[in-house]
């Protein structure tokens, strides 16, 4: 009987689906300062679908109550979420789906590692490391072309490394595809980001690594940056704005600090990779487990402050 208590305590959270999570500090002077409000955040918590296991999210879309996310496994989730009086009420699981190539294979392993996720228009554009590219595919998961990108970015030599990669990427009209590596290239000063497009570039002060982007208007953009201490185990996730309009002639564009949410102030930061817009003024993000026991699929509703 005692073992049949354990066995079922330590699988009941399974069930759960999604749980209530405190992300913010006891210390309420390190969420006033910040000009972003925490609005609701879960633990999610979802078994496999289709032989899907739910794990190592890397980014994720929001359009008109459906989510998707994406995994750096190379899998395709689809859920419904319904978002009521600033609160996440649920999250219910729709659809499971390999990534796949034109031939509906499954892609291979070095080709799977898909980071960055964003709507084009009727589709979703990802971006991959490893092999770094930005690949159109449609909402089941099949690929439907690759798009060109920078010419600074077609060469795997200029990468600060084969896993700092194009993780992330975003779409609007007026800008098209903009993509960024997670460090900056080895040919470019080492102090800026740089967000690419087809044929430009824009810079901004580095801090930290790129996970995210998401437009905030037609000409800014959120980024979402991490940085982690692997021997001390502290987390900071920041969210920059960078206003594409706004910059010199050597594309320095102007940027500003929305947020700086450190562990070390009692933040309960997981590895956040994932950014997307709700509406004009909410957004969620989302962490990457790692596929690890002690770390955790966290989702978290936010707003920008006026």
């Amino acid at each position: 009987m005692k073992y049949f208590l354990l066995f079922f305590l330590f699988f009941l959270p399974l069930n759960a689906q999604i749980k209530n999570y405190k992300l913010t500090p006891i210390n309420t002077l390190h969420v006033n300062n910040q000009k972003i409000k925490i609005l609701d955040a879960k633990e999610l918590l979802f078994d496999n679908k289709e032989g899907i296991p739910f794990h190592e999210i890397s980014d994720l879309v929001y359009e008109d109550r459906f989510v998707y996310f994406v995994s750096d496994q190379g899998y395709l989730y689809k859920f419904l979420i319904n978002i009521n009086q600033n609160k996440i009420r649920s999250l219910e699981y729709l659809n499971a789906f390999v990534l796949k190539n034109k031939k509906g294979q499954v892609l291979k392993k070095k080709k799977r590692d898909a980071e960055g996720l964003a709507f084009c228009k009727e589709n979703l554009l990802i971006s991959f490391e490893r092999k770094h590219r930005i690949v159109l595919y449609s909402k089941n998961g099949l690929k439907i072309k690759k798009m060109n990108i920078h010419q600074d970015l077609q060469n795997r030599d200029n990468y600060a490394g084969k896993n700092k990669g194009l993780e992330a990427v975003a779409y609007n009209e007026k800008y098209g595809i903009i993509t960024v590596p997670e460090l900056p290239l080895k040919t470019t000063n080492e102090k800026y980001h740089t967000l690419y497009t087809r044929n430009n570039r824009f810079k901004f002060m580095a801090d930290g690594s790129v996970v995210s982007l998401e437009f905030f208007d037609k000409d800014s953009i959120l980024v979402l940056l991490r940085d982690f201490n692997y021997i001390t185990q502290r987390r900071v996730t920041t969210l920059v704005k960078v206003h594409l309009n706004n910059c010199t002639e050597n594309r320095l564009c102007k940027s500003n600090v929305l947020a700086k949410l450190d562990s070390d102030d009692g933040w309960r930061l997981d590895n956040f990779e994932g950014l997307t817009k709700i509406d004009k003024k909410r957004y969620l993000i989302v962490s990457d487990d790692n596929e690890n026991i002690f770390q955790k699929t966290l989702l978290v509703l936010f707003e920008i402050k006026d």
